[in-house]
């Protein structure tokens, strides 16, 4: 019996140094995918500066809508006509879902305004964090289930949350049972990260 706790103990302690080290890595793959995204995001403000700010949520709904729809018919078609690659919808994806969070944190302030490049970044790692964060709440619950994943699925549920997104702001933002606006922009913005980890390699910054 002795034996038995010993092994039992031994395996429940490689179970749990092995879920840390796939944490670790998933950690390592979203921040380099999320490093890609926020230099392209920075270097576009420096072009256009923050005029995105003029965008109320239901258009930034509507522009990731956009994406999510042409990835899913690139994918049912299975060539393109158009050079974008999908990840780089991905990316853009993920920049506008960000782009809403920080929308939701400035609410109330002058939109006419540009944001300085400090702020602007200083507000994108916070949702970041906080983004990943959620990651590690979700994947102690749910493991790394994700990763088992077809990119096809990833794109239908980011549609379908779009769809979910749309719901609740034609009901001026209410919900009963759900979750508000703000966790469906940081859930795509996750499953888009998700998306790029799975392909692999790419490069980036195309977009």
């Amino acid at each position: 019996m002795a034996i038995f706790c010993q092994f039992r103990t031994r395996c429940r302690t490689t179970l749990v140094h092995s879920s840390q080290i796939r944490m670790s890595q998933t950690e390592t793959q979203y921040r380099q995918v999320i490093e890609s995204c926020r230099s392209l995001f920075l270097k576009k403000n420096t072009d256009y500066g923050s005029s995105w700010r003029i965008m109320r949520l239901p258009s930034i709904t509507d522009q990731i809508f956009i994406k999510a729809a042409r990835i899913r018919s690139v994918q049912e078609k299975g060539l393109q006509k158009v050079s974008d690659s999908l990840e780089s919808e991905f990316v853009g994806i993920i920049n506008y879902c960000v782009i809403a969070l920080i929308q939701l944190k400035l609410k109330g302030r002058d939109w006419t305004k540009d944001l300085a490049t400090q702020e602007l970044e200083t507000l994108y790692n916070q949702v970041v964090e906080e983004n990943i964060a959620l990651l590690f709440q979700k994947n102690h619950d749910y493991g790394e289930a994700w990763r088992e994943m077809r990119i096809a699925s990833i794109t239908d549920i980011i549609l379908m949350k779009l769809h979910r997104l749309k719901q609740i702001e034609n009901n001026e933002g209410r919900t009963l049972v759900s979750e508000g606006i703000g966790a469906n922009y940081q859930d795509m913005l996750n499953y888009a990260v998700f998306a790029l980890i799975l392909s692999g390699p790419n490069d980036l910054q195309t977009r």
